[in-house]
């Protein structure tokens, strides 16, 4: 199946609201991408155009934008973009929707904290049954034994202090 993948940075316009469907919970909201340019006459960054879109967050990623995206937040949406048809006492309408495969705050513009969502044991109960022979997240702490990877001993890689280049590398 081909689908047209969209990555858009841009700001909520609407707070997300949360629903309950026949096929699963679902978060929608709008956000705004609003283009920047420098106007050379003002010498100064100037508004451009504006392109709105309805995003779409099924299932955990919906329950989690619910509980961390707000109204004016800057955020940046990675997904499925598709037209959204309907028929209305107009006539027939549409406007771009995103099936939302992840969304973030956008970085650039603030700072986050992030808290890992912990999985329930239903969740566990209904993984695939390959899944089934991974260790549990208490058997992964044993098995690392609460150690950090950043050049803790027995980590994946070892930093090295001369592989640690100060200025970043151009291609």
């Amino acid at each position: 199946m081909n689908a047209t993948e969209i990555t858009v940075i841009g700001n909520v316009v609407n707070s997300p609201s949360r629903n309950r469907t026949q096929n699963g919970s679902v978060t929608n909201f709008r956000m705004a991408a609003t283009e920047r340019r420098f106007d050379s006459g003002t010498q100064d960054w100037i508004d451009g155009h504006s392109f709105f879109v309805d995003v779409e967050c099924w299932g955990e990623l919906g329950g989690n934008v619910s509980h961390s995206i707000s109204k004016g937040d800057p955020v940046v949406v990675v997904g499925n973009i598709r037209t959204h048809e309907w028929e209305s006492e107009q006539g027939r309408r549409s406007r771009p929707q995103i099936r939302a495969e992840a969304v973030a705050p956008n970085l650039a513009r603030g700072t986050a904290e992030f808290k890992k969502t912990q999985r329930s044991s239903v969740a566990a109960q209904e993984a695939p049954e390959s899944a089934s022979d991974a260790p549990s997240v208490e058997e992964l702490a044993e098995i690392l034994g609460g150690r950090e990877y950043d050049g803790a001993v027995g980590a994946l890689q070892e930093e090295d202090a001369a592989d640690l280049d100060p200025e970043p590398t151009h291609a």
